[in-house]
């Protein structure tokens, strides 16, 4: 298995993984009893993407980086890449274009006080910003609420800060919390191939790649997989440990904060006159009083001399 974002070994991974998953049948192209693979072979994907077979055999062992945008395109379709599969490939083929091979130590971009302030008067709203590593880097009380098991978990960092995929992969209270786990280790590892496409000389990244690798057998599964999520959204079913079962629909918005750098902003509301926004607020009810009774210490004037 392919460890190392941005290497060789992550492109032919892919572009085999995406080959394999198509038919003859699914392209119009006809069924041989006799076929050794499930999947397209390399010769019928450069036919449908109009390059030879040694070009596209080339291709697939890696040799992406001096790609025109048309070819690779062509490549996409032929493969029927979706919206974030493409934009995966075309981030394989930037990375290989650049010159530096050596990871290096992203700075962490702070969130603006203004973001914070919007993200506190989303009351009634778990709202909280991850970036492309998974780390939750700010959120409104309700997020921490109803994210307690996670806020709370010893997977946190020396900061406090949760990261998702280490709770989810790391944590076994996890499996608990989230009634759908399989559908959120599967979108978690999903986006941490995303950004190892985006950025594959980040050195936490590949740490923490590394980390859940060596460590969690479903990560390790779900990698060799190479599928991609950029952005995603629906229904997530939780086992709060306070209130019970939560049906809460969540999104996922890209927040432009600094440069290339991917921040998403993740919120979570509940369907109105259903029991799921009860317990909801029940939360949001406790979250503000945690905060109040927080805030007047936090301000409270100090007592003058005698």
């Amino acid at each position: 298995m392919d460890q190392q974002p941005g290497s060789r070994g992550e492109i032919r991974h892919f572009l085999a993984s995406r080959r394999a998953k198509i038919t003859p049948a699914q392209v119009g192209l006809p069924t041989n009893a006799r076929r050794r693979v499930a999947g397209l072979r390399r010769e019928e994907v450069a036919v449908l993407a109009g390059v030879s077979t040694e070009w596209y055999t080339r291709l697939e062992k890696g040799h992406i980086g001096g790609v025109s945008e048309d070819v690779l395109d062509a490549v996409a379709r032929a493969l029927q890449l979706d919206d974030d599969e493409r934009t995966y490939l075309f981030d394989l083929a930037r990375s290989a274009r650049l010159a530096s091979r050596t990871p290096s130590r992203r700075r962490d971009v702070e969130v603006p006080p203004p973001v914070q302030w919007l993200l506190d008067s989303m009351t009634m709203s778990s709202a909280f910003i991850r970036n492309g590593r998974t780390d939750v880097v700010a959120g409104n009380a309700l997020a921490r609420a109803l994210h307690a098991p996670m806020f709370d978990s010893a997977t946190i960092d020396q900061r406090g800060r949760p990261n998702i995929a280490r709770y989810v992969f790391l944590d076994p209270g996890a499996r608990d919390f989230f009634v759908d786990w399989d559908a959120a280790g599967n979108a978690t590892a999903a986006l941490l191939r995303a950004e190892a496409g985006r950025e594959p000389r980040d050195r936490a990244l590949r740490e923490l790649i590394g980390d859940l690798s060596t460590l969690s057998p479903e990560f390790r599964d779900l990698w060799a997989a190479h599928d991609v999520v950029i952005r995603h959204g629906g229904i997530k079913r939780l086992q709060h440990p306070d209130v019970g079962d939560l049906e809460l629909t969540f999104r996922d918005l890209e927040l432009p904060l600094s440069g290339r750098a991917v921040h998403n902003l993740i919120t979570y509301t509940a369907e109105p006159g259903t029991a799921s926004e009860d317990r909801l607020k029940l939360l949001a009810s406790w979250a503000a009083t945690k905060s109040q009774a927080v805030e007047p210490t936090r301000h409270s004037p100090q007592p003058g001399p005698p």
